[in-house]
């Protein structure tokens, strides 16, 4: 991270009755305003740059120039690669923050950024490089920032890649004190004829899931007005569980980069991915299933985790709904020949994946049918 891009900042200075030099307008005598007073705490920006350093230098990798301090990240693309393509992507966390900041709890919420970006990567065969975060806060709190960037720092570890830059801006009037809004972009590296764009997926081929580790960060409108209909707080039990709510809902998502790469650096043909967010199984897996073809899957073949049954029951929301906007319990998918199923499970389990089959591929218009919902 920069310091350059880490610190605070307005968009317009204060309004004032006069101007510097000019005596009161209405004759009474007023101390000079500050940024301070305005809102900015340029100090308080410092100290969290200052408390955020380990976090940010802990995720650097070889390939990482220069050091917290610049105006910009640097990094050097590794050798060996014929075509190189860089892979990009952005993405939030959505409302999901709004929970993680109504019970303070601000050290998962960065872990989520970096999952979505990263797994969004990954799902065209690319390893995930760089990471820059863009932090929007109301009032700057250096600890509460300290926090929010262990998460990201966190994240990045657990993908393999660097926090090479940021950006933190305290923006009093937009939002209000203790409110705070994530933004996080991803570059990636990949070879161009490695590259996994599901053109090569046929009949026939297998569709596994890899498990999700709860909601993620999708659907978090919905799943927030079924808990405020019931009354339900973050501090109260999550139906049909010993956990409170907050510790339910707040889980982050899980991040899959590891486990994917192992299985191509196996040579695992892998035809396709997809990482499922907001519009669920069909709307993503539908991405990359080419024409002419269909997934046909049975949500039956995977064990839909009890929280997702308890939301749906809670609100009397239809099971295409459901799927629609949540996960219920796949996070992540992939297109494989059925000739390489059973070692790529295999490889999948060993890297810590719950595996499900979920189904093959067929001829047919409708890119994904998902049976067995009503």
């Amino acid at each position: 991270m920069t310091t350059d891009l880490m610190r605070s900042h307005s968009d317009h200075p204060p309004e004032c009755e006069s101007f510097p030099g000019e005596p009161p307008r209405n004759g009474s005598e007023t101390a000079p305003l500050t940024y301070r007073d305005a809102g900015v705490d340029i100090a308080a920006g410092e100290e969290a740059v200052r408390l955020i350093k380990a976090d940010v230098e802990s995720t650097y990798i070889p390939g990482v120039l220069g050091a917290l301090g610049g105006f910009a990240g640097l990094f050097q693309l590794p050798s060996g690669l014929e075509e190189p393509v860089l892979v990009t992507s952005t993405d939030g966390v959505g409302t999901k923050l709004l929970l993680a900041q109504q019970v303070g709890r601000l050290d998962t919420v960065g872990i989520d950024l970096v999952a979505m970006s990263v797994n969004d990567v990954l799902t065209v065969g690319a390893r995930p490089l760089l990471f820059l975060d863009y932090v929007a806060v109301g009032r700057l709190t250096p600890p509460e920032m300290a926090r929010i960037v262990s998460g990201v720092a966190a994240g990045c570890r657990e993908a393999g890649c660097a926090l090479v830059g940021g950006e933190m801006a305290e923006m009093p009037g937009l939002y209000a004190p203790g409110e705070f809004d994530l933004a996080g972009f991803c570059v990636g590296l990949a070879e161009r004829k490695r590259l996994v764009d599901g053109s090569q997926i046929r009949e026939g081929d297998v569709v596994l899931g890899l498990a999700s580790s709860g909601f993620h960060s999708n659907g978090y409108s919905l799943l927030r007005r079924v808990l405020e209909t019931r009354g339900l707080s973050p501090t109260d039990t999550f139906p049909g569980t010993e956990h409170g709510v907050a510790d339910v809902v707040l889980r982050p998502t899980r991040i899959y980069v590891r486990s994917v790469l192992r299985l191509l650096e196996e040579g695992i043909p892998v035809r396709g991915m997809a990482h499922i967010t907001g519009g669920g199984m069909v709307g993503n897996l539908s991405r990359v299933i080419p024409e002419g073809l269909s997934a046909q899957l049975d949500f039956r073949e995977w064990n839909v985790p009890q929280i997702f049954r308890v939301v749906q029951e809670l609100g009397a929301v239809a099971d295409a709904e459901m799927f629609a906007t949540f996960n219920m319990g796949v996070g992540y998918v992939l297109v494989i020949p059925e000739s390489a199923t059973a070692r790529a499970s295999t490889l999948l389990a060993e890297s810590g994946e719950q595996v499900f089959r979920l189904g093959r591929v067929f001829r047919g218009e409708s890119r994904v049918v998902l049976e067995g919902i009503s």
